[in-house]
């Protein structure tokens, strides 16, 4: 007879089918983008979904009406600075060395994670799916540009702290009330850098498809990582991440045509063995937070809880 799934791998599996389907909205909001950066370009674009996305998470989550104490909001600020500079780094990035080169050498922020806070069978499943992206992206061809490596390098380093600031504001803030600060702060941040430029090209059909394209990225998929967050040890969701150039690599053959070299197809596979494996390892205690953002505003803010 057999036993129902205890809760630990239950959690497990739901987190990350969360973190899987969060990479799969942005690939389609990254597919989806490649008309409308024609227009804005690549950082106008970013500027635009994050800017949406400000507005929409404040309209859902109406973070006025909950209690922040003052730790919390400086996680909240401290995660939009970095996932306005995951952003941006990223779009620079991408202007000057090749897809493939740009995600490998961003992936190393969340490896770089999961392989320091890795512990036990978790540091090695890190290293499996860090072979898989190198196999996946091959950074071996052709020389890459500096100032790109270098963006790419800073979107690495960006997405590290943003991946653990997120887990921390998760276990601080109920639902998605973290992102509502996080967000407009991102927004803030990226209009100062590029918003101006972009702003007087801005027409009404410009700023529909930029609140479509803010739902696929980073509203929904961001949403979904931060619950995925509160069940995975940030080692497991930082190996999980690695099945995103896999996914990219399946609908650029099944829709692009695109053949993958034999080395990318060994890195489907190690990325997916290391994605199975830290699917069965990477269960995350619920984290005890002494706060309650639920509450009216009135009510007694609470404190950041360690995510370990």
């Amino acid at each position: 007879m057999s036993q129902a799934p205890a809760p630990a791998t239950r959690s497990a599996s739901v987190g990350s089918m969360m973190a899987f389907a969060a990479m799969g909205c942005v690939q389609l909001g990254l597919a989806a983008s490649i008309g409308l950066a024609g227009s804005l370009g690549s950082e106008g674009v970013a500027w635009l979904r994050l800017a949406w996305a400000a507005v929409i998470l404040v309209v859902i989550a109406r973070p006025w009406r909950l209690a922040f104490s003052r730790a919390t909001l400086g996680i909240c600020g401290l995660l939009g600075l970095a996932t306005a500079g995951m952003t941006l780094a990223f779009m620079k990035a991408v202007e000057t060395i090749p897809l493939g080169t740009a995600s490998a050498l961003e992936f190393m922020g969340p490896l770089g994670v999961a392989i320091i806070q890795g512990r036990g069978a978790g540091r090695w499943w890190a290293l499996v799916a860090a072979a898989g992206v190198l196999g996946l992206t091959e950074p071996w061809h052709g020389a890459a540009d500096l100032t790109g490596v270098l963006f790419a390098l800073a979107g690495a380093a960006c997405w590290a702290v943003y991946v653990l600031l997120t887990q921390r504001a998760g276990d601080a803030v109920d639902g998605i009330g973290a992102l509502a600060i996080s967000m407009p702060v991102a927004a803030l941040a990226a209009t100062l850098v590029v918003g101006p430029g972009v702003i007087g090209r801005m027409d009404v059909q410009v700023l529909a498809i930029g609140f479509a394209l803010a739902l696929l990225l980073p509203v929904i998929p961001f949403s979904l990582e931060l619950l995925a967050l509160r069940r995975l040890t940030t080692a497991a969701f930082g190996t999980l991440m690695c099945l995103e150039p896999a996914i990219a690599m399946v609908v650029g053959f099944l829709i692009l045509h695109q053949v993958p070299r034999p080395a990318a197809i060994l890195g489907i596979v190690l990325v997916i063995i290391a994605g199975v494996g830290a699917t069965r390892t990477g269960r995350r205690d619920p984290a005890k937070s002494e706060s309650s953002v639920d509450r009216p505003a009135s009510s007694i803010a609470g404190t950041v809880d360690s995510h370990r």
